[in-house]
């Protein structure tokens, strides 16, 4: 039996995959196990009491943990809270988020893989590993065209001016706030990064709008200019995306790409069935 997680800092989905069968064992969610924001103890609690009754008598063979902030300095703490209280019979690797979105996206070929979700992140990946990383830099220097950098883009436009008052009119109606309450939001209160990501239902809803398209739309060719077209050979590879971001908005995502050269591959809301595909393939030796 192989466990595979994908966790982020809200949650983690967990999948139990038999090798010999097609569809998984288990599927289970926890609380989000984040290695930069809990300690070890907190993110054992979490296995002890979200993850191993949910497990009962099921054998684990190997694990693959893929979260946001396992870095090569936070690993070894993710792997000795996993290994506190769940008895895994062989290796346990943990990996980066991105790691995940290239091994589901690409398999074993090369190829580009970004995240677009609340933030963004992106990666040359050679069929193996990471070989080229351009870094995010987060909302405030970086993560163009994540959920983050456009719901920035939106209050910012909104607030100056940029937008007609009708529209400035509802997106305050949308919030339930004021000028005043969205300022001490984003600057005076935690996860201004999650605030601004939540404005993505409201930009959808008003996708029609040629000002929001083209917001969008900016936003993305800002993340392929900063970010993909920084890879040597781009223009050779697919672009293949995971996250929400990269799922809700995939027709303006592909206008971007188109008008960058960029080839778009996979778009996938989630890297799990990926990781499924590549962990099986991997456990059989066959290419993918």
């Amino acid at each position: 039996m192989i466990l595979i997680a994908d966790s982020g800092a809200t949650k983690t989905d967990w999948v139990l995959l038999d090798t010999a069968g097609t569809a998984p064992r288990k599927r289970i969610t926890t609380q989000g196990i984040h290695p930069l924001f809990q300690s070890e103890d907190d993110m054992a609690h979490i296995v002890a009491t979200g993850l191993l009754p949910a497990l009962g008598t099921c054998r684990v063979d190997e694990l693959h943990f893929y979260g946001a902030g396992c870095l090569p300095q936070t690993s070894q703490a993710v792997a000795r809270a996993l290994r506190r209280h769940l008895y895994v019979e062989g290796d346990v690797e943990v990996c980066t988020d991105l790691l995940a979105a290239a091994r589901a996206l690409c398999g074993r070929q090369p190829g580009i893989a970004c995240i677009l979700g609340t933030g963004s992140n992106s990666c040359y990946y050679d069929g193996r590993s990471i070989a080229k990383h351009v870094p995010p830099l987060g909302f405030i220097l970086g993560d163009e065209g994540s959920g983050a950098y456009l719901g920035k883009r939106l209050l910012g436009d909104a607030l100056k001016g940029q937008l007609p008052a009708s529209l400035k009119e509802a997106l305050l109606q949308y919030l339930g706030m004021t000028e005043t309450d969205i300022i001490d939001r984003v600057y005076r209160q935690p996860l201004p990064n999650r605030f601004l990501a939540s404005l993505s239902p409201f930009l959808a809803a008003h996708l029609d709008d040629h000002l929001i398209h083209t917001l969008v739309k900016d936003a993305f060719t800002a993340f392929l200019q900063r970010n993909v077209m920084q890879y040597r050979d781009y223009h050779r590879y697919p672009m293949h995306c995971t996250g929400s971001i990269a799922h809700h908005y995939r027709e303006v995502l592909k206008e971007a790409a188109q008008e960058a050269g960029i080839t778009l591959g996979t778009i996938a809301q989630s890297p799990m069935q990926g990781l499924m595909d590549y962990h099986r393939a991997k456990h059989r030796d066959t290419p993918l």
